[in-house]
């Protein structure tokens, strides 16, 4: 039974114990990506989401380069060997996603809309924010965990140098994606008086 929109909202979690226990293949998980990015909307539909999907040997070098680059951040060797377990996990699951704005497409929306133009960067990360929770959700509808980093800028470089990324891409976030291997825990939320209001 197909589960409704509520449900499915429900469900989606940040999962931080994932396996490469799946039965769709990349190239099928790759289309889902896709998908859900091709159909999230956009500002003046300027479509300025990227993608790039790593698997297997390409999605361990990500969390290698990221190491490397956080072995000069972290304060302790302690603290270092807490994050290469974390970075780890991440290298556990099946597939990452990065996340990428064109940064020229936001540049051109600037120059040819000046009306706007103070908006379009702001935009344009509301547009990031609504693709990576489409692609949350349809990975969480086809029985799948993730969750989702922000180890950008600090990998920035050695990422693009890495995997052939163009200068004008800017990375926002990484979507780890697996199997469920452990579930989320129990998640607790703020009185809906503190957060909503009704007005009529």
């Amino acid at each position: 039974m197909m589960m409704s929109f509520t449900d499915l909202q429900e469900k989606r979690r940040s999962i931080y114990v994932l396996g490469d226990n799946v039965s769709q293949t990349p190239e099928e998980l790759f289309e889902l990506v896709k998908s859900a990015v091709k159909h999230a909307p956009t500002a003046f539909n300027n479509q300025t989401v990227r993608t790039v999907v790593l698997f297997g040997e390409k999605k361990d070098q990500l969390w290698d380069i990221t190491a490397d680059r956080l072995k000069s951040e972290v304060p302790t060797e302690a603290a270092y060997q807490n994050t290469l377990e974390k970075l780890n996990s991440f290298k556990a699951g099946v597939a990452t996603v990065l996340f990428y704005s064109d940064t020229d497409v936001v540049k051109t929306f600037e120059e040819n809309i000046p009306l706007y133009s103070e908006n379009f960067y702001d935009w344009s990360e509301q547009g990031h924010g609504i693709a990576e929770y489409a692609t949350w959700l349809a990975v969480t509808e086809a029985g799948l965990g993730a969750n989702i980093q922000h180890y950008n800028p600090l990998i920035d470089e050695p990422v693009a140098k890495a995997f052939d990324i163009p200068a004008h891409w800017r990375l926002r976030a990484q979507l780890n994606i697996g199997s469920i291997e452990e579930p989320a825990s129990i998640k607790e939320y703020m009185t809906d008086d503190d957060r909503f209001k009704l007005v009529k």
